[in-house]
């Protein structure tokens, strides 16, 4: 493991991270009962300072003032540590990603004359449905 969480532009010391482990909730007999397997990883955004402000104050508008990710999926501890950290390294990921703006387009001159030809020809092809007049 490297010592430095990597998610997105984030370059976060592990050393800010809060690490707790208990016991796994659920059937699984002695083993889950007794072994601490249950990984709880915690990053507290309002007190870190390996963020700048403008990180800052994205994380604690999307996500708040402390992160959390829990992997209980392993029967080893050191299973669950690396999901956990994978998981906290997706949730600053995708709460610092900024969706590209969107740029207004028009429609072009052919698009708008192919348009308005097909309403033409849907409305010709409607006026000259109705009833067959017999003939006298």
């Amino acid at each position: 493991m490297t010592d430095v969480l990597r998610a997105g532009r984030l370059r976060i010391p592990l050393s800010e991270l809060t690490w707790r482990f208990d016991t796994p909730g659920g059937p699984g007999g002695q083993h889950a009962n007794r072994a601490a397997t249950r990984a709880v990883v915690t990053f507290t955004v309002a007190d870190s300072p390996s963020l700048d402000d403008a990180a800052r104050a994205r994380l604690l508008a999307r996500v708040g003032p402390v992160v959390t990710a829990t992997a209980a999926d392993a029967r080893s501890q050191a299973a669950n540590r690396r999901l956990a950290l994978d998981r906290l390294t997706s949730a600053l990921a995708e709460a610092m990603h900024e969706p590209r703006k969107r740029r207004p387009t028009k429609p072009g001159r052919s698009a708008k004359a192919r348009r308005v030809d097909t309403k033409k020809r849907r409305g010709e092809l409607k006026r000259t449905r109705g009833r067959v007049r017999p003939d006298d």
